[in-house]
């Protein structure tokens, strides 16, 4: 069988690393087109994949206006900017991998489901946490019904203060006018895994949260607007240079090093400390997305959850416990550690991965275990292998929604069915 073909829409971090499945795995998919409006981004990522000149382009509309010169599109550009070319390939019979959020609002998910239901295309989300083998080991778990039924869960996504940093204050998803929610944005994921875990659709949400520490009131005494020309930089935990520059001193050149410098240089990263976003001070950015924030989720059932995304933390794996009728099971990310309550027996599964659950570490295995789905679905025409598709996905993107509405007005809020 000849490899499937893709064609791939925004070449940044998301884009390049899902891309990168199929140079490793040659025989099932290979990458045709590419278009990319930063031309190094664009020249590097052809390079990398033997495109030729005539197949990388800038706008995704001139490889759209060829027709369907391929099996497959993965779409990675920016989250405001999902919904036009998922309408468009669809409509020109793409299957479609679609990065989270598939889109921002209830109308343009509902489109998107619209649209590559009506062309009878496979869509998969890019909700990768469904995918890792500790998720599959956990919800293996769960659905033996050797622990009962799910009562309630806790789950926390601790974000990582540099994380937070770099991506929510400093970087493309500090402001919810230009990009989205953080719920949407980051955590998106987590409301969408509980559903899956619990095996039951949410029906009503209620939220509090709020950015509280990354704004100008906390900023220290003689701080400057830029860390390099700050004196009180060595005494901050956000410092840029320290940062970037001791990932760039260790030779870790990809994420979150790649999305500030285009080459892993001193004087390239100087350059874009003293002019671009990832230099400035923490405390006087124009961000406004919340850095911490709690929603309470109660399902279909009668079961509840419980989940805490903070931005104040070590970066480090989501924790997860379920409490069930039977025993409980605590997760964090790599390890399940299970207890039976009529026999008090305790187990330990460990599902440690090659890589860690950051985007630089390929969430832990769940980048390479949507892909892997992706391409056979496609190949086999068997779209049950995708785990996160159009109507599973709506439905958390509306869980994320309606916990939004709660947070602003105060209220619990009715989850929109999904279908």
């Amino acid at each position: 069988m000849a490899p499937l073909s893709l064609i791939v829409v925004g070449a940044g971090d998301r884009g390049t690393g899902h891309a990168r499945w199929a140079l490793r795995h040659p025989d099932r998919a290979q990458v045709v087109a590419v278009a990319e409006p930063r031309p190094t981004r664009r020249r590097r990522f052809a390079a990398e994949h033997g495109i030729a000149e005539a197949g990388a382009v800038e706008d995704w509309r001139e490889l759209a206006a060829r027709g369907r010169i391929a099996d497959a599109v993965l779409i990675c550009t920016q989250d405001r900017l999902h919904l036009e070319p998922a309408l468009a390939f669809a409509e020109l019979g793409y299957h479609i991998m679609l990065e989270k959020p598939m889109a921002l609002d209830e109308p343009s998910c509902r489109a998107i489901v619209e649209a590559v239901e009506r062309a009878g295309v496979i869509l998969s989300v890019g909700h990768v946490l469904r995918y890792t083998p500790y998720t599959q080991a956990l919800k293996a778990v769960l659905d033996s019904g050797r622990l009962g039924d799910v009562v309630s869960v806790q789950h926390t996504e601790p974000v990582g203060h540099w994380h937070q940093a770099h991506s929510f204050v400093r970087g493309n998803w500090r402001r919810a006018d230009e990009a989205t929610s953080m719920l949407m944005a980051k955590s998106c994921h987590d409301l969408d895994w509980l559903q899956y875990i619990v095996g039951q659709p949410p029906t009503r949400v209620s939220s509090f949260g709020r950015l509280s520490h990354f704004t100008p009131a906390n900023r220290p005494a003689g701080a400057a607007d830029r860390c390099l020309d700050c004196s009180v930089e060595s005494q901050c935990a956000f410092s840029a240079p320290r940062f970037y520059g001791e990932r760039l001193a260790r030779g870790q050149h990809g994420w979150p090093l790649s999305v500030v410098v285009d080459e892993p240089t001193g004087e390239a990263l100087e350059a874009a400390l003293r002019s671009g976003p990832y230099g400035r001070c923490v405390y006087a950015c124009d961000n406004d997305v919340v850095d911490h924030q709690v929603v309470s989720m109660e399902f279909a059932d009668g079961a509840t959850a419980s989940f805490t995304m903070t931005g104040l933390s070590r970066m480090a794996n989501r924790r997860t416990t379920v409490f069930a009728t039977r025993g409980e099971l605590h997760g964090d990310g790599t390890t399940l550690r299970i207890h039976e309550f009529l026999t008090g027996r305790d187990e330990i599964i460990d599902t440690t991965p090659k890589g860690d659950m950051s985007a630089g570490g390929g969430h832990g295995g769940g980048d390479a275990g949507l892909m892997d789905a992706f391409v056979t679905a496609v190949a086999t025409g068997d779209a049950s292998l995708v785990r996160s598709g159009p109507h599973e996905s709506l439905l958390s993107h509306l869980t994320v929604l309606a916990a939004e509405r709660a947070r602003h007005a105060g209220t619990v809020e009715e989850v929109a069915t999904g279908s």
